[in-house]
């Protein structure tokens, strides 16, 4: 039977691992990116320039040093720390001398679930950034909405008025 010590080397081998697939996967693209890139001429740049059409901020945004922070540190952290926490308990309820040094293993979750913690931390402050963008501008569409709504009734009572203004006129020249 394979110890608990053994799995989780096997689990930090592992994860250390996918971080240098990730790594190196990271700088192929660099690399790939500078050796496709043209040469060009000044008069091709100005040229470019003017024909090139706006593009979307989807599009301009590319991969960013906080993406490959996430996916590289944070995101593996927080696995790390949760797988962690749910072996020891799992360990825990079915061994014994796990029970018995427990502070270590409560000690080195902690260790762990610091950053991670942060980190889950700064996704709901980000995800709540979110929703109060969301929220502000369901405000301001509906608001909009009313606007217009208004705007439309006014234009037509103004309408309507003008049209029975014409028409008294038109029946006092009689």
């Amino acid at each position: 039977m394979i110890e608990w010590i053994e799995v989780l080397e096997i689990l930090a081998v592992t994860m250390a691992a996918m971080g240098c697939v990730l790594a190196f996967g990271v700088l192929v693209g660099f690399a790939r990116r500078l050796l496709t890139q043209e040469k060009t001429t000044i008069v091709e740049v100005i040229k470019t320039k003017k024909e090139k059409k706006p593009m979307s901020k989807e599009a301009r945004e590319g991969v960013t040093f906080n993406d490959i922070f996430m996916f590289m540190i944070a995101v593996p952290l927080v696995l790390l720390w949760v797988g962690f926490a749910g072996f020891v308990i799992h360990t825990g309820l079915n061994n014994s001398s796990v029970l018995e040094n427990i502070e270590a293993y409560t000690t080195l979750i902690a260790i762990l679930g610091g950053p991670a913690l942060l980190i889950i931390k700064d996704a709901l402050d980000v995800w709540k950034q979110e929703q109060a963008e969301k929220t502000a501008f369901y405000k301001i569409k509906a608001q909009a909405v009313i606007d217009y709504n208004d705007d439309v009734l006014k234009q037509a009572q103004s309408i309507e008025s003008k049209a029975q203004e014409q028409e008294h006129k038109m029946e006092n020249k009689k």
